[in-house]
């Protein structure tokens, strides 16, 4: 090994020490407890050693956001199942989403933290692997719709258009599990968020009316 390869796979090596840090850390204290000088204290560096690999603490959480979307993008590929109709897999993919920000509360934080940044800074290479990994999702609420739509359960409407508006609802809906004891006092927040996605298959079906008028 030349003195360049090894010195490349030095590099790699540290950043993975950073981010597994930064990973441990998450996961014990949460995003917002969590900071670079902890994560330097950590891992045994110096923080200049952690902003030398790293160019600020948005940049080393926008790695563990990639990581994250990989979850869920596993999470939402296992829920679907081809012998289910597509109003079914939209139920499945909800669920996914939901057991995702409770099972990995932490890496949803990471997620949320990007999406209400205004100016998020990605590295060229970090940005690629984040927006590829966050429209698979829609990508595949997409295809159910279209399905949907294909064999004629599903009005004729832009199918990504209707998964952007789901998605949007459901992670809405997600956000107001903050507020259960406060204005969801008394509701049950799984109920409400599962009533949402029933209302937007509603809005997607057929009229049974229109179909029978427009016969004669």
């Amino acid at each position: 090994m030349g003195a360049k390869d090894r010195r490349e796979r030095e590099k790699e090596l540290r950043k993975t020490q950073i981010l597994d840090t930064a990973r441990a850390l998450l996961m014990e204290k949460g995003l917002t407890a969590t900071s670079i000088n902890q994560i330097a204290k950590r891992a045994e560096l110096s923080v200049g050693a952690i902003y030398f690999y790293y160019k600020s603490k948005e940049d080393l959480y926008a790695a563990l956001q990639v990581e994250g979307l990989e979850l869920l993008s596993q999470a939402i590929r296992q829920s679907v199942q081809k012998q289910s109709s597509p109003e079914e897999n939209i139920r499945k993919i909800a669920m996914a989403y939901l057991k995702f920000s409770d099972e990995h509360k932490n890496y949803f934080d990471i997620i949320n933290y990007f999406l209400a940044s205004p100016e998020p800074i990605f590295s060229p290479e970090l940005k690629s692997q984040v927006d590829e990994q966050g429209k698979y999702s829609i990508a595949t609420l997409t295809d159910t719709i279209s399905k949907g739509i294909q064999n004629g359960m599903f009005k004729p409407m832009d199918p990504r258009r209707q998964a952007i508006i789901l998605w949007s609802t459901l992670h809405g809906m997600i956000q107001f599990k903050k507020l259960e004891k406060t204005i969801l006092d008394k509701e049950n927040h799984q109920s409400l968020y599962l009533e949402a996605v029933e209302r937007f298959l509603d809005g997607q079906h057929k009229s049974q009316t229109a179909v029978i008028f427009g016969s004669g």
